[in-house]
């Protein structure tokens, strides 16, 4: 018998998550194997608050705990797990869901559930910026003053997240970055950058298409600054998976750097904005998270 923990964020997603939380409980004893798992069942009070729970959960030795919500819970629940021999499952109840798109895990609570029953644990790498744990990207530019708007929106869900991209895509003004470090001394003059460990934002928009959690390296999008001209053809390209193929990209791939900024601008960590200086320190660490997955026969 596997002692597994569930923690539930009952505010991530929009308001028919947050509604299918309420009977997530009935669902995890109806279809978790009672053989193989011994359930424990904790709801979220405060941002910070699963990873708190989370690390209780490893130190006492529990053999999984599973993060239901979105990218955000599922972050804080890794914070909690990182470096240890406890696993991280994951029940995508949020926004964009990009880490549990990106390792295939089913959308649906139910078919998540299930999948439990007959998943194994694979190690993936985790990044850090400026010392701040991020499971699938983080990044400076456009999509960080997005990821700005949208957490201070009363609304939640993909089309705010679309609402807030068309409003602010006119009269935002690129910067310059200077990226070095892992044999890269790069200046790009860039509408955004994204370093990412998983292929995508959320919502299947991906963003790295080629981007893989147990390769030890990050993927580094650098986004036009003439992007605007393109924007029709980049934003199909974005959920085709051909991002990496458009004449305004260029992808970078490193270990570890420092990017440089002009100035003190937004920052995303999984798609909640931080606030950061003007330089910032990234680097990713190989094999430091245990994950739930379906199991490979």
């Amino acid at each position: 018998m596997k002692n597994i923990a569930f923690i539930i964020n009952p505010i991530s997603g929009a308001k028919e998550a947050q509604s299918a939380k309420k009977k997530l409980p009935k669902q995890i004893m109806q279809t978790l194997d009672a053989k193989q798992w011994l359930p424990n069942i904790v709801y979220t009070e405060y941002a910070g608050h699963a990873t708190e729970l989370a690390y209780q959960y490893a130190r006492m030795g529990f053999d999984a705990v599973v993060a239901v919500g979105g990218d955000g819970t599922v972050n804080e629940v890794a914070r909690g797990l990182k470096d240890t021999k406890t696993a991280m499952g994951i029940i995508p109840m949020g926004s964009g869901n990009g880490f549990a798109r990106h390792l295939e895990i089913p959308m649906r609570p139910q078919k998540a559930l299930e999948m439990l029953n007959h998943s194994e644990p694979i190690s993936v790498d985790y990044g850090l910026a400026n010392g701040r744990v991020f499971v699938c990207t983080c990044g400076t530019g456009f999509d960080a003053v997005v990821a700005y708007n949208f957490a201070n929106s009363n609304k939640r869900g993909f089309m705010t997240y679309i609402q807030n991209t068309i409003k602010q895509a006119f009269s935002y003004q690129p910067q310059t970055y200077h990226i070095v470090g892992d044999g890269l001394d790069v200046t790009h003059k860039a509408f955004l950058i994204t370093f990412a460990n998983a292929n995508q934002w959320g919502n299947d928009a991906k963003i790295a298409p080629k981007a893989s959690m147990q390769d030890g390296q990050m993927d580094i999008m650098l986004m036009s600054s003439h992007a605007i001209i393109g924007s029709a053809s980049l934003a199909l390209r974005l959920f085709t998976g051909s991002i990496d193929n458009s004449c305004f990209m260029d992808t970078l791939r490193a270990k570890e750097i420092t990017v440089e900024r002009e100035e003190e601008a937004p920052f995303h960590i999984d798609g909640d904005p931080v606030k950061m200086g003007k330089d910032i320190h990234i680097k990713i660490v190989e094999d430091g998270l245990r994950v739930l997955v379906e199991k490979r026969f």
